[in-house]
């Protein structure tokens, strides 16, 4: 998986005139991240507090945790790539000290995806620290 990293996505995000642009990368995004194996697909993986299907699995190799995510919808599959981009290949006290609201606020996303969505994706956040949290 070769996702740009955080910087850059803030830097590709504020090139794009308008929101439909944005939604397309973040789209683009999901579909460079590979679909996870259907077996993996279980109530465990399941993310809580999501209103699509969302499935996280991690590994840790090296004191480094890698991610690998999917979901039933194409949007939230972006998202799921805007929060790898920032958390893969990364220590768990990179981790939890990486300030994702503040990476959320570049991206001005707060204000372009639904509740819902929001929600959905602070649920992903917080499931991948909590990951981390049990790594230490």
């Amino acid at each position: 998986m070769n996702l740009p990293s955080s910087q850059e996505i803030i830097e590709d995000m504020a090139f794009f005139d308008d929101w439909e642009q944005r939604y397309q990368y973040i789209i683009d995004l999901g579909k460079s991240i590979p679909p996870i194996d259907e077996s993996l697909k279980t109530n465990k993986n399941l993310v809580r507090g999501c209103q699509s299907n969302v499935w996280l699995v991690s590994t840790e190799r090296d004191g480094k945790l890698q991610f690998q995510a999917d979901s039933d919808a194409v949007i939230v599959n972006g998202l799921l790539a805007l929060v790898i981009a920032v958390f893969n290949d990364k220590t768990m006290t990179q981790i939890l000290d990486f300030d994702i609201n503040g990476y959320f606020k570049a991206l001005d996303l707060e204000r372009h995806i639904t509740p819902t969505r929001g929600n959905g994706l602070q649920a992903i956040v917080a499931k991948i620290q909590a990951i981390a949290k049990t790594k230490m």
